[in-house]
């Protein structure tokens, strides 16, 4: 089975272009600060099913996990110059902070080790970044918001895990959908760390002191909790952006049922981290062409077709994706200007 699968691997190889370096005895490791909703749940268990793959395939020799035990920058640096020392040949990386950890990454490229981050990117330029248009779907929020409000109002925003540059590149979004529509205003905004149970007390402890409002803007998986609170607390029901969760959209769908509850969900696919594990094998492989920037479609539910997609959602998981190898090959091209 292997030795058939490296000649498929091959012919692929030569059809596409790429270089024939053999990455079968490369050592890929994944440096993660944080595990503690049900996206980087997801996104480890995507990454589990494809590394495990091509490890038994033979197409890397290792593809280990490394998750910090907690969310701070001097911890994930430290955890890369670890692996720096382990002799790993490339870190995929989701990072803790957007520069903070640059003196790391570029001690990891000095030593030879190719990096690749997503999600949370770094901007460190040795680094190779698989980056989703956040800042793009932040503006569509409001969008979305407008045409459901098309006379504006008052919105509460909910932001992500501070410090990490998704959060700061969707929160730009917003403020520049905002500007672009100034019917609308955002009058509060709290922490909600991409989790459910974070986001129903922070939205819980500011509803009593909030005028009226008539939307929730939001970074992905705390819509949920954002519901419930307002529930809790006797309050209007807002029009609540999603972020492709199960729990959000099973809610969607209910409200819907009930009186047409109208609304939008968007959210990166946990399974980015197999694509950035296939690029970072492809840089191994020896490729010449691939761009730093590597730009993905980030993935959004609309009124007429999330329900379609509800049931293939794992209770409790997320809307999701696995890229295969050919997967990452039509990325680069796509990204070759």
């Amino acid at each position: 089975m292997g030795k058939l699968f490296i000649l498929g691997v091959l012919a692929a190889t030569l059809a596409s272009g790429t270089a024939l370096a053999d990455t079968s005895g490369k050592k890929i490791a994944f440096s993660n600060n944080y595990a503690g909703n049900s996206w980087r749940q997801a996104m480890l268990k995507s990454y589990d099913i494809v590394t495990k793959k091509a490890v038994a395939d033979k197409v890397v020799a290792a593809a280990d996990v490394f998750t910090t035990a907690d969310q701070e920058v001097p911890t994930q640096a430290a955890q890369i110059q670890n692996l720096i020392l382990q002799g790993y040949d490339a870190i995929v990386i989701d990072a803790a902070s957007p520069d903070a950890l640059n003196g790391a990454i570029k001690q990891a490229c000095d030593a030879g080790i190719v990096v690749v981050s997503f999600d949370g990117i770094v901007t460190e330029p040795c680094a190779y970044r698989v980056v989703v248009d956040f800042e793009d779907m932040g503006k569509q929020e409001i969008v979305q918001m407008k045409a459901i409000h098309p006379d504006g109002g008052n919105l509460l925003e909910i932001r992500g895990l501070a410090g990490t540059s998704i959060d700061a590149a969707i929160h730009k979004g917003l403020e520049e959908g905002v500007k672009a529509n100034p019917q609308f205003k955002i009058v509060n905004s709290v922490t909600g760390n991409w989790d459910q149970t974070t986001a129903q007390k922070a939205v819980a402890t500011v509803l009593p002191s909030l005028p009226d409002i008539v939307g929730v803007v939001t970074q992905g998986g705390d819509g949920y909790g954002a519901a419930q609170a307002f529930a809790a607390a006797g309050k209007p029901r807002p029009t609540i952006i999603m972020g492709n969760r199960q729990d959000e959209l099973e809610y969607w769908k209910e409200q819907k049922a009930k009186d047409g509850y109208r609304t939008w969900s968007a959210s990166i696919a946990p399974g980015v981290s197999t694509l950035a594990f296939w690029v970072a094998q492809q840089v191994l492989d020896g490729r010449k062409d691939i761009p730093h920037d590597l730009l993905v479609p980030y993935l959004a539910f609309t009124q007429d077709d999330f329900e379609k997609y509800l049931p293939d959602i794992p209770v409790g998981g997320v809307a999701s994706k696995e890229y295969s190898q050919e997967d990452a090959i039509k990325a680069i091209k796509a990204n070759i200007k």
